[in-house]
């Protein structure tokens, strides 16, 4: 079979116009490429020259790769979007986006959004103490909005108000009645009058993973009876106009145009009826849920969604202001809380295949020898008679004998030896036959599922648990690609397997042509000194969520740049190190410095009773040392 293979197959294969929003591509080189500038394809950055940078200073893979011009690319299409629509539709509100800082809350992150979201007047949410801190630390802008989700205490009120009292515009979304009193308790004691906004509890619920966000038995958010009440306490205190804001949220990952437009129309009318109550909105909040489609199929499957940004603002747009209109209320100012289309985009994880798991044992002998029991020459003749002709009755044949085989060798009729060679010659049976089938139109059904049978297995320096959570415990496929030898045709169909002591280790869906697939078609590893494989889309939730199973750290960051000027299209701004060994072991509550004491006294000891010579003791107490000092995953 051919090795040669053109870039237009390597694209189609991985199906990555589907799910790169015009931001990867494959080069002339067949290496993976980011175009980081949206619109502006003369700036094209060759993955596999950013990790030859990043190997030349030393630093150890796996690693995330954050490619921070997408994520400002992806700031200004979102407020360009909802401001060229709003315009057209003559829509008399403006649009004041926040990030959710709980989507990626990397110091670097969000600095880089609340830069690049600086024209656009782009704010921060936040639904924690320490995400207030950094709410109040890095968004300074005093025209943006702070928005507060989440179940409160004082001090996370007080938290809040301090902003209020440095001119921020913080807005706290009241999620249960009782955080009502609390507020104005702490507001009356720091003598400064709040913001508030009302989540409703919509009935509207979405489709997928995230369906339980929305509905009646959503874990946040006031009933409209609740909402009713809070109006008629406020009103009594003559504080009504604290209330500045209708919010509603209906999932992370919404995946069907229809779900957003009901829960706009819906929620449309909640704050049509409370303006005309007399309460001063000004500020409707849709919450997050504009979805990523992760596995290019433009459907409503839990990994897609069935629209473009341009249609979801519309809808959201249009739909509010036509029933802003039908009931005579002013348009209010939109906020949305858009994280996972923000930041999915921008970063990547590359992991290095440091082998791999294959069924059939290479160079092992099968040759004939005197006296083999029937069963071995019986395959070894399937073997040397198969053709085109008679394949399915090989196939069938094979599987009968490798059945008995089995039997034989439980019962003990043949030997360790004669069981080897008939699982060699069984798979390398099946392969021949793969190639047979590979060459027809109509496979017989029998025989559909030999690429899966037969797939190897590649082991990936990287933990599924640390750096793909959602692959893991959510089954969230995302976008796996080869970075380099894609104008070569790959020749493995492959399942990847980490580096943890863990079955589930291990990612088994993927994206491809015909929807999903249990493998990914890789190339040969072997004669190859290194092969990298990307795992894309990980900028939201992936980057934050990872744990720490069998101790393996946070990752190695390296940010890149785009620089027109370069001679490579990129610059690396800083490089991030990832947890050593002593770094973990710290946050399980070991002292790396005792275990080290511990260990050169045993080492000590053993050089005084003569086991271990003195030199050979002091290089085994540095070694010890060195690796509490180095990164967790291998070298």
């Amino acid at each position: 079979m051919s090795k040669q293979w053109s870039i237009e197959e390597a694209i189609q294969t991985y199906c990555i116009e589907k799910w790169a929003e015009g931001y990867f591509t494959v080069n002339e080189k067949g290496n993976m490429a980011v175009l980081p500038v949206e619109g502006d394809h003369t700036v094209n950055i060759d993955i596999d020259e950013v990790i030859k940078e990043i190997k030349s200073e030393g630093i150890q893979f796996p690693a995330v790769i954050r490619f921070h011009d997408i994520l400002r690319s992806q700031i200004k299409k979102l407020n360009r979007t909802f401001r060229n629509v709003i315009e057209e539709s003559k829509y008399e509100g403006r649009y004041f986006g926040v990030y959710p800082v709980k989507v990626n809350q990397m110091r670097e992150v969000v600095e880089e959004i609340v830069d690049a979201g600086s024209n656009y007047d782009y704010g921060l949410e936040a639904g924690s103490k320490p995400e207030i801190l950094s709410a109040l630390a890095y968004n300074t802008n005093t025209n943006s909005l702070t928005i507060l989700n989440g179940y409160k205490d004082k001090d996370f009120f007080r938290l809040g108000l301090l902003g209020s009292k440095l001119g921020r515009k913080v807005i706290f979304v009241i999620e249960k009645f009782s955080e009502l009193r609390a507020l104005l308790e702490v507001a009356k004691e720091m003598k400064i009058k709040p913001m508030i906004g009302i989540r409703a509890k919509i009935s509207v619920r979405g489709i997928g993973k995230w369906a339980d966000s929305g509905g009646d038995n959503a874990k946040f958010g006031l009933t409209i009876p609740e909402i009713i009440e809070l109006v008629k306490e406020l009103k009594d205190k003559e504080k009504l106009s604290i209330i500045k804001l209708i919010h509603f949220h209906i999932g992370s990952q919404v995946i069907d145009i229809k779900t957003i437009s009901e829960a706009v129309s819906e929620s449309a009318r909640i704050y049509a009826k409370l303006r005309k109550m007399g309460v001063p909105i000004d500020y409707f909040d849709i919450g997050g849920g504009l979805a990523i489609d992760y596995d290019g199929s433009k459907s409503v499957s839990d990994s897609s969604k069935n629209y473009n940004l341009n249609e979801y603002v519309e809808d959201v747009v249009y739909g509010l202001k036509q029933v802003c209109d039908l009931e005579g209320v002013p348009h209010p100012n939109i906020v949305s809380e858009s994280g996972r289309s923000i930041t999915a985009h921008h970063s990547c994880v590359i992991t290095n295949v440091i082998d791999s798991i294959e069924k059939k044992t290479k160079h092992f002998n099968t040759n004939k020898v005197t006296g083999e029991h029937i069963l071995v020459s019986n395959i070894r003749a399937l073997y040397n008679d198969l053709s085109a002709d008679n394949f399915q009755v090989t196939y069938n044949e094979a599987l009968q004998i490798k059945t008995d085989c089995m039997s034989a060798f439980r019962l003990g009729v043949i030997e360790l030896e004669e069981r080897a060679k008939i699982e060699t010659i069984y798979w390398e049976l099946l392969e021949s036959i793969k190639e047979i089938t590979n060459k027809i139109s109509k496979v017989p059904s029998g025989l559909q599922n030999l690429n899966e049978e037969l797939s190897s297995q590649y082991i990936c320096n990287f933990s599924v648990f640390q750096s793909t959570a959602d692959s893991w415990a959510i089954n969230q496929l995302l976008p796996i690609v080869p970075i380099s030898y894609l104008n070569e045709r790959p020749t493995k169909n492959c399942s990847l397997v980490d580096i943890t002591c863990d079955s589930d280790g291990k990612i088994d869906k993927f994206i491809s042509m015909d929807g999903k697939s249990k493998t990914v078609p890789l190339h040969d590893i072997e004669g190859k000194e290194e092969y990298y494989i990307g795992i894309f889309l990980t900028g939201a939730y992936q980057d934050v969520m990872g744990d720490m199973h069998n101790l393996f750290g946070r990752l190695n960051e390296v940010h890149v740049f785009c620089d027109d000027d370069d001679p490579t299209d990129f610059y690396i701004e800083e490089v991030i190190q990832g947890n050593s060994s002593e770094q973990v072991l710290s946050t399980m509550q070991y002292n790396p410095d005792y275990m080290a004491m511990v260990m050169k006294k045993n080492i000590d000891r053993q050089i005084q009773r003569g086991k271990i010579q003195p030199r050979e003791g002091v290089r085994l107490v540095d070694f010890y040392e060195e690796c509490l000092k180095s990164y967790t995953y291998l070298k």
